[in-house]
């Protein structure tokens, strides 16, 4: 069983920059692909990042490649979520989540997930 929690959220404004952390315990951190998700008030949750469990297969959500880097740190059992030039779009709560094996996008495809921490963007 792995726990996953989320911290660095907070008031940014636009185009500043933001890094989001996720701690993992109770596991083999390095078995388990780490994404991102976001879900904004009256959204869907959505994907945002995945990193492979070795860290070498990184994939983005159109609407954030260019901008987010995904990065984890399997000695610290660490993820990361590097958000530059925040969009007001961007504000949700985001949350970090863990499966055993490949990365995917899909939501369902996660079993470990933490409580969110939210990300404000003023205009």
């Amino acid at each position: 069983q792995v726990r996953v929690v989320e911290s660095g959220g907070g008031l940014v404004q636009a185009g500043g920059s933001l890094r989001l952390s996720c701690a993992a315990s109770g596991g083999t951190f390095s078995r388990y692909a780490m994404a991102w998700f976001r879900q904004a008030p009256g959204k869907e949750r959505e994907y945002v990042a995945v990193i492979s469990w070795s860290g070498l297969i990184q994939d983005y959500a159109d609407s954030v490649k260019g901008r987010f880097s995904i990065a984890r740190d399997n000695v610290k059992n660490m993820a990361y979520l590097q958000m530059n030039s925040l969009k007001p779009e961007d504000a949700a709560v985001y949350y970090c989540a863990a499966r055993q094996g490949t990365p995917t996008v899909r939501l369902e495809g996660y079993d470990f997930w933490g409580r969110g921490t939210q990300v404000t963007v003023s205009s």
